[in-house]
């Protein structure tokens, strides 16, 4: 995410994630014998968070019980059975076998028993009158083993690449050609920081493990430093792009200019690493815009926003664009580009909703869902071009809505901004029993 700050971004996710206090009073309830129930209300968690944390963290135990060793047998109160490992010493030990803690690896009669009360809730023997009368295998739940397991999760989720193979090869073709003209990689990033979205820390990672065709003995100066301590992981964007543009600004300005139609501004996804749709949402209207992208940078949202300029002139880019909501996506990272196209008169202003708060803007978001009735979610877009997706903008736009007296985006946004920019755009009105939202339509 982009320009979120790191300190709020922790605490989110410790409010999602159990803490090793909240670890230790759920083995300190469940030796009380409490039910998960009672556990989540006193932990104030749900249930399943804490019914998922017991099943998936309990340790087992083969330990046997006091005074007896470890036998999980069907037939160990009545087995008869004698020097089975041929041992002497075995022998002189213990009179059956069943007294062995070796006897259920050796024997053929071998058929294992478990435990009913484990199948159910709280699926573990600390609360267990019995477990220190019992010689089956125990589950048991420990708020250290199970910190330690958490903490080893955490460490193995940022090992790797999070890039796909495609976008790698994209950084590779973009990265290794000005590397070969001598050229650094901060010298790269500041000169092409829009279609190379990830930071400079992220590039040295990739060329460490081997992921670029680019090696450290390319990188004159990198070859004469030693490795550095760890320090936190800055942006991968300058920050100050949220100066003047936060939610609460965006409050303040609709505030006072309460006759402005507002437009929400994200994007829609397919396989990663592949194409992906920029959507603009004129609320007012449910219109909406949609333009197919090859990369998600901040490019390709500059050069759509260009070509509707271009398209419409700088007068009725304003009347259709006053004031733009988007999210804190990389590729919305640089707002000053789409405000002042042509580098003097500020034509829009962009705000940004808080991080991992959609909420902010629903119109945009809720919209996406009839195009995830043609192209649903994970699915790749590579084979489509814009002439497929003006064809799903023209059924999507020509969806009667409620919201609008059983009226089409089509011919509300047509009768209130008039033609110009949906000629432009080659988009269509569809007949209302001809209207198709189904993958079919691009098939």
């Amino acid at each position: 995410m982009l320009c979120s700050d790191n300190s709020s971004k922790g605490e989110a996710v410790m409010a999602k994630h159990l803490t090793y206090d909240n670890r230790l009073d759920i083995e300190k309830y469940l030796k009380l014998g409490f039910s998960l129930s009672e556990i989540s209300r006193k932990l104030n968690r749900h249930k399943s968070t804490i019914s998922r944390e017991i099943s998936f963290r309990y340790t087992i135990d083969k330990r046997g019980c006091y005074g007896r060793s470890y036998n999980a047998c069907i037939y160990r109160y009545n087995c008869d059975l004698t020097n089975i490992c041929k041992e002497n010493t075995c022998t002189s030990k213990y009179k059956f076998c069943r007294f062995c803690r070796y006897c259920n690896n050796d024997c053929q009669y071998f058929k294992e028993d478990y435990c009913q009360k484990l199948k159910s809730s709280p699926y573990v023997c600390n609360g267990c009158d019995n477990r220190n009368k019992c010689t089956l295998a125990k589950h048991y739940y420990s708020a250290k083993l199970s910190q330690k397991d958490y903490e080893g999760l955490l460490v193995e989720s940022r090992v790797g690449i999070e890039s796909s193979p495609e976008e790698i090869k994209r950084l590779d073709d973009i990265i290794s050609p000005l590397v070969d003209n001598g050229q650094s990689v901060h010298h790269i990033l500041a000169n092409n920081k829009d279609t190379i979205m990830v930071s400079e820390k992220t590039i040295y990672k990739y060329i460490e493990i081997g992921a670029l065709s680019v090696k450290n003995i390319d990188l004159p100066r990198k070859v004469r430093y030693r490795s550095r301590r760890r320090i936190q992981m800055g942006y991968k964007v300058d920050k100050k792009c949220l100066e003047g543009r936060k939610y609460d600004d965006f409050l303040k300005f609709i505030d006072e200019n309460k006759d402005l139609s507002m437009v929400e501004m994200d994007t829609v996804e397919g396989k990663k690493g592949g194409k992906v749709l920029l959507t603009i949402h004129f609320v007012d209207t449910s219109f909406m815009l949609m333009f197919i992208r090859d990369t998600n940078d901040a490019k390709s949202v500059r050069e759509c926003f260009k070509m509707i300029y271009d398209t419409v002139g700088p007068d009725y880019f304003k009347r259709l664009f006053p004031l733009i909501l988007t999210d804190n996506g990389s590729e919305f990272s640089d707002p000053k580009s789409i405000e002042t196209i042509q580098g003097t008169e500020k034509l829009t202003n962009i705000f940004y909703c808080y991080p991992y708060s959609a909420f902010q803007k629903p119109e945009v978001e809720n919209n996406h869902e009839l195009i995830r009735r043609v192209i649903p979610k994970g699915k790749s877009m590579d084979h489509l071009v814009q002439a497929d997706i003006t064809l799903l903008m023209s059924h999507v736009n020509s969806y009667i809505r409620k919201k609008l007296n059983d009226q089409s985006p089509y011919d509300s946004f047509s009768s209130r901004y008039g033609f110009k920019l949906i000629n432009a755009l080659g988009i269509t009105r569809i007949d209302a029993n001809d209207i198709i939202l189904k993958p079919s339509l691009l098939k």
